[in-house]
């Protein structure tokens, strides 16, 4: 019985992200042709900022629920020490990205490539290979390479507001763009999409090439900033908060909804709140938007190890 409940609940799952990639698709194309046709129209950071402390945020505000859930299945009693180690890891992101900023952002880059790539498609894959990782890995590079394609200079900018001064990082950045490793990850990315698709084809699978072509458009229209903003909390954080709601009640998606919003309104609300205070702090140092820069990515690289390392975890010990 548990067996067909959790076919239905995929099938389900598979569904609705059908309809919300299809209706991302078409949201993209209307609104970065929007944005194109009207050249004088600048998207604040401080806009993308609130987009993403509340819609991309509230995507990892159940951590805490899935601490808990962990520590369960470990016998592990005081949660406390869970709050600690999770705190302790974005605070010691964030010390090894100012002492280490270029090597931080590389592996950032990486590791967000992989947890995109995977969590925007893992719910149509059966099975955990170390190919299907790999896979999921490619698929992911369409992110970190798409905005760098498109928009190199803009991106080589962004990367500067992050404390990354070292010339050699940047002479390869050059390297990468000339001798066209750009154009092939985006193309070892598609393929990799291709073969996702293929493996045990289903009609609903199709919903990997709308993400694929939805990215491209954002990233060829948009620059980096508004696109990643668009992408992030649009596609990434509401497809995996269509999976926290089904796990909350698999029988009543509204009132999964319901009960998700609850949850995750406080640990929305006290991230927003240091996220903000630490954005006061850096404006008397840099200026509104530079602060703002500097708070949405480093700040994003501080709460994703934690919260992979969460989902690795809790993963692993399910099973």
């Amino acid at each position: 019985m548990d067996i067909f409940k959790r076919i239905i609940l995929n099938m389900n799952i598979k569904k609705i992200n059908l309809n919300h990639s299809l209706i991302f698709f078409l949201f993209c194309n209307i609104f970065s042709l929007i944005i194109y046709k009207i050249n004088n129209l600048n998207i604040s950071p401080l806009f993308c900022l609130l987009l993403i402390l509340t819609i991309g945020v509230s995507h990892g505000s159940l951590d805490h629920v899935k601490g808990r859930k962990l520590f369960n299945i470990l016998k592990i009693n005081q949660i406390s020490i869970f709050y600690f180690l999770y705190i302790l890891t974005a605070i010691l992101v964030t010390i090894i990205w100012i002492i280490l900023p270029s090597i931080s952002l590389m592996i950032f880059l990486f590791v967000a490539a992989f947890h995109f790539g995977k969590e925007d498609t893992q719910f149509l894959i059966s099975g955990n290979s170390y190919f299907k990782q790999l896979l999921f890995f490619l698929k992911g590079l369409l992110i970190i390479f798409a905005p760098m394609y498109f928009h190199f200079d803009e991106t080589i900018s962004i990367f500067k507001f992050l404390l990354v001064e070292s010339e050699i990082f940047y002479t390869i950045l050059e390297f990468i763009e000339v001798s066209k490793i750009l154009s092939i990850g985006i193309f070892l990315s598609t393929l990799s999409s291709v073969y996702l698709i293929i493996i045990k084809f289903e009609i609903k699978k199709s919903l990997i090439f709308l993400d694929l072509f939805s990215i491209l458009i954002l990233n060829y229209y948009l620059l980096p900033l508004v696109a990643f903003t668009i992408y992030f909390c649009f596609l990434h954080s509401i497809r995996h908060s269509i999976t926290l709601i089904y796990e909350i009640n698999k029988n009543d998606f509204k009132n999964g909804l319901k009960v998700f919003i609850i949850k995750a309104l406080p640990l929305t609300i006290l991230t927003s709140f240091f996220c903000l205070f630490g954005i006061y702090l850096l404006n008397n140092s840099y200026d509104l938007n530079s602060s703002i820069l500097k708070m949405i990515f480093i700040g994003l690289a501080s709460l994703t190890f934690p919260h992979i390392l969460l989902e690795y975890f809790l993963e692993k010990n399910e099973k």
